[in-house]
């Protein structure tokens, strides 16, 4: 299996604020507007500032680990090139980078599909009677959206990657301040049954939807190969977007939270939207609010899709390039330069999966992410570290290497803290990359 395109290259032309840009979009997203009533529902009741205090805490950690890594391997494809090159001295590179790659073989499409559905739930706001097969075909139709706006060079990417950022902004935005205006007042924060034995488990389950609506601050890596001045910008572009995401999640949920009643708020799809037509007296403008606040939040579904799929479609051509993937995968547009094979293929992918609820699939998407990647990437920044002096590290995680031991500790914990049935899950999936693998290594002996 040779390295397609091995003579080609990807150019350096993103800059800080296009690689914040990237981060920002991704972690934004549909996410917090959906995932709100179900961190409500985890926690039994109105303070889930703790839970968005532990993802935070946790995405900082995490993010160091990231921004290290990153900088020190600035190249496309990002986790499949820690985990491959962390682990070759112990005779384990090939087999860790596999697993890697046939896990986002699963994760990428349910990461798109998740985002595509967010869109169709909040479209149903327009369109309360929309249900069933037009519900999930109108998800389907944003990812053949993103597919058409992703298919062309880095620099227009780059361009409406900014343009998604600002209209992101002023959403969330918009959020906060219609809050504070309406509702100044301050949600609860102390669980409704008290500081009991109870809290701590319901804080992981609400701590791993936490953690999806964090997702994202790490797309930097995977499109590194395109980024300027990588071991600044890349670490640089992490903590910035950590930054800000988290201060918007925790606006956002105080003032929807102090204005709608929790148990109301566990119960709706649309939560934003009807937050924001409340807080219009007047029931001509509550309903214009409502349905400029819900076009704005579509757009948002839309653009985290686009941020995923941007990032996630570098990581199987990087692998192909280095003859450890699927030779066609590593294909680059002859015209437009980038990896349009790759890219086509994750979006397909995604679009079955678009017939499921988000609610079905975030808490698998989670663990099975943490068994199979989050966990071992704060291994990977301590072995490189340590066995790896070839490699320069421009960059180091402040402290270290305590956030690395912090964010491998809290990833274990939330794992788990999940379902149990996503427990088995993640080892059944575990269990079927190793046997994958297997026939891999059996099918490249017979080919050479």
């Amino acid at each position: 299996m040779s390295s397609a395109g091995g003579a080609e290259r990807l150019e350096r032309r993103m800059g800080l604020l296009g690689a914040s840009a990237t981060n920002i979009i991704g972690m934004v997203g549909i996410g917090p507007f959906l995932t709100i009533p179900l961190m409500v529902t985890a926690m039994d009741g109105p303070h889930i500032l703790w839970a968005w205090l532990l993802g935070a805490l946790l995405s900082l950690a995490d993010g160091l680990v990231y921004a290290q890594l990153g900088a020190a391997l600035p190249g496309s494809g990002g986790p499949y090139i820690y985990l491959r090159e962390a682990f070759r001295p112990f005779g384990l590179g090939r087999l860790m980078a596999f697993l890697f790659l046939f896990h986002i073989l699963l994760v990428a499409p349910l990461s798109l599909a998740g985002g595509a559905v967010g869109f169709s739930d909040y479209l149903g706001y327009y369109l309360p009677a929309m249900s069933g097969w037009s519900h999930d075909l109108a998800a389907a139709g944003v990812c053949l959206l993103v597919l058409f706006l992703l298919y062309r060079n880095i620099e227009s990417v780059e361009r409406l990657s900014k343009a998604m950022l600002a209209l992101v902004l002023a959403t969330t935005g918009w959020v906060i301040v219609a809050g504070l205006l309406h509702s100044p007042a301050l949600p609860a924060i102390t669980p409704p049954s008290g500081w009991d034995a109870g809290f701590l488990p319901t804080l992981g389950a609400a701590g791993v939807i936490a953690m999806y609506s964090f997702g994202g601050y790490n797309q930097v890596c995977n499109i590194a190969g395109e980024v300027k001045n990588p071991s600044k910008t890349i670490p640089r572009s992490i903590l910035l977007s950590i930054g800000v995401v988290a201060l918007l999640y925790v606006g956002m949920s105080t003032v929807m939270l102090a204005a709608i009643p929790w148990e109301e708020a566990g119960r709706s799809t649309t939560l934003a939207s009807i937050f924001v037509a409340r807080t219009v007296e007047d029931p001509a403008l509550a309903r214009m609010a409502g349905s400029v606040i819900t076009a704005l939040i579509l757009f948002v579904a839309v653009a985290s899709v686009f941020a995923f799929a941007l990032g996630y479609s570098r990581m199987p051509w990087a692998a192909a390039r280095d003859g450890q993937f699927f030779a066609i995968f590593g294909r680059i547009h002859p015209k437009r330069g980038f990896p349009h094979v790759s890219l086509v293929w994750l979006i397909l992918a995604a679009i079955p999966f678009c017939f499921f609820s988000l609610g079905q699939l975030v808490n698998w998407l989670m663990q099975v992410q943490i068994l199979l990647r989050f966990a071992w990437q704060c291994v990977a920044v301590l072995l490189i570290a340590r066995y790896r002096k070839d490699i320069p590290q421009p960059f180091r995680m402040w402290l270290y290497p305590i956030p690395a031991l912090l964010s491998l500790a809290l990833w274990i914990w939330l794992f788990l803290t999940g379902p149990v049935s996503g427990v088995w899950f993640s080892l059944g999936f575990l269990g079927l990359g190793l046997a994958a693998y297997a026939v891999f290594r059996r099918t490249r002996a017979t080919a050479t």
